[in-house]
């Protein structure tokens, strides 16, 4: 089926079967941004008392791993819908009670299944990242750990002043339609299709549900993490 022809979701998952042979060497090393949010998922661990977590989008299982070794008494599994990223993980000992087929917009979890749920990377690959949000909700029963983009600090000052200018009128979804030709969404060789997405777009939505919110920038940022960091941890301590 031609690119132009393909759904959304099948040509992020042609990109991700083709690429995954190289996937660990594309992504992130360990001083990369999500592992240095997984550091923090440990500290999470033991400071909560989380015994289980359901990892979603798990690629080739690089957060189960990172959890294994650090937290070998938790119980992971991951979800991961790309057949081809699920065997790279089988080969490197993962095991497929571990690493499972799945859909984040509807798990086949019950409500509060997993004390901890959490993503590196997934909601800005996601057209409705509020349904996945809302799914991560369900399942958790003591919290949920997202590390993801913020679009609206990356870029130059300018660049970002002029997203957050377009955000505060209401403005910055038809902007960026404007900007991609129709499409809302970009093609990269680096990161496949992708939305423009940013972790405070679901923030009152998660505050709904949560008692506690905390946020952390992973790899740059100032004293305002929305104007100025790119990529952030947000924490959520249900209530």
């Amino acid at each position: 089926m031609p690119s132009d022809m393909a759904s959304e979701v099948e040509i992020q998952q042609k990109y991700y079967a083709e690429s995954a042979h190289k996937y660990n060497e594309m992504h992130d090393g360990e001083e990369g941004e999500h592992y240095f949010a997984l550091a923090m998922l440990v500290a999470m661990v033991n400071f909560f008392g989380i015994e289980s977590i359901l990892d979603l989008g798990s690629g080739t299982g690089r957060a189960i791993a990172y959890v294994k070794m650090n937290c070998p008494g938790v119980k992971i599994v991951g979800v991961e819908p790309v057949k081809e990223l699920r065997e790279i993980g089988y080969r490197n000992g993962i095991s497929p009670d571990e690493l499972i087929e799945g859909d984040a917009l509807k798990l086949p979890f019950r409500d509060g299944e997993f004390d901890m749920v959490c993503e590196f990377g997934v909601l800005h690959h996601v057209k409705t990242p509020n349904v996945m949000v809302r799914e991560m909700l369900r399942v958790a029963r003591k919290m949920i750990f997202i590390s993801d983009a913020n679009n609206f600090g990356q870029g130059s000052l300018v660049a970002r002043s002029v997203k957050q200018l377009l955000n505060l009128f209401g403005l910055w979804n038809a902007a960026y339609l404007i900007k991609t030709k129709g499409k809302g969404y970009t093609l990269s060789e680096e990161d496949g299709l992708a939305y423009s997405y940013s972790v405070f777009n679901n923030y009152k939505q998660i505050e709904e549900k949560c008692s506690r919110i905390s946020l952390l920038n992973t790899n740059d940022g100032r004293i305002n993490p929305y104007r100025s960091a790119s990529h952030v941890v947000l924490m959520g301590v249900k209530k």
